[in-house]
């Protein structure tokens, strides 16, 4: 666990008969906002706000915070998947298999009529987990890049700046300073999901918040959007994949 920044304590708050942490952070920001991954209950608060005032939002939304809280807690731990030669993984909602050759690090992509597959030439097995996942990133980084490009003129935007994500708790955010965070995980799911939330992110560069309006910007070029974000939240329990060598290898 990192150690507290200077404006960050953890505090508790009694919810239902429970005490139950949050981490506190107060910043340059206009109102109280909470949030929950898988690290807890975090609280965002204006610089002056008092403690009374950040613990009657919290139990405002105590039924929020409970639910949100229990999701996290019956998510299974990320499921183990051994890299071995015949083992298939979905890519953009359709499976392909994994072969293993001899080689220096490198991958190729095969489609069909030949097999769907990703062959990673190895030098070594234990190698196998490591050049999946950068495989896997290229892949996401070249398909989020297009799908922004193709979005973005659509919303009167120019081309954000991209960078990758791994986050467990995010699928996405977007900074009108660092611009556009991706989870490359989302190479896992169909194309339309991916677009849902480029469009998501990209809408927040026009409305940085969660409004109407925002909403009515993501409606103007996705009008599935609903359908698409239920899809997603549906899709996002399923447990993460985590890349590891087969047992007994290198």
């Amino acid at each position: 666990m990192r150690p507290l920044a200077a404006d960050e304590t953890i505090r508790t708050i009694e919810l239902g008969g429970h005490r139950v942490p949050y981490l506190l952070r107060r910043a340059r920001r206009r109102s109280i906002g909470l949030s929950i991954d898988h690290r807890g209950l975090r609280v965002g608060a204006p610089l002056l706000a008092s403690l009374q005032e950040v613990e009657t939002v919290i139990l405002r939304h105590r039924e929020w915070v409970r639910r949100k809280l229990e999701e996290w807690n019956d998510r299974s731990v990320p499921e183990a998947v051994p890299v071995a030669d015949g083992v298939q993984l979905p890519l953009l909602g359709i499976p392909f298999t994994i072969r293993l050759a001899i080689g220096t690090n490198r991958w190729v992509w095969s489609l069909p009529p030949a097999e769907r597959a990703l062959t990673l030439c190895l030098r070594s097995p234990a190698e196998a987990p490591r050049v999946l996942e950068k495989a896997l990133r290229e892949s996401a980084r070249a398909l989020f890049v297009e799908r922004l490009g193709h979005f973005a003129p659509l919303l009167g935007l120019d081309l954000p700046v991209l960078s990758l994500s791994s986050a467990r708790g995010r699928w996405g955010s977007c900074s009108r300073r660092s611009g556009i965070r991706l989870n490359w995980r989302l190479i896992h799911f169909p194309q339309a999901l991916v677009d849902y939330v480029v469009v998501h992110e990209l809408a927040h560069l026009r409305e940085m918040n969660h409004s109407p309006s925002h909403k009515a910007v993501m409606a103007s070029v996705l009008p599935d959007w609903r359908n698409l974000q239920a899809e997603l939240k549906r899709c996002g329990r399923v447990p993460y994949m985590e890349f590891v060598r087969p047992h007994g290898e290198g």
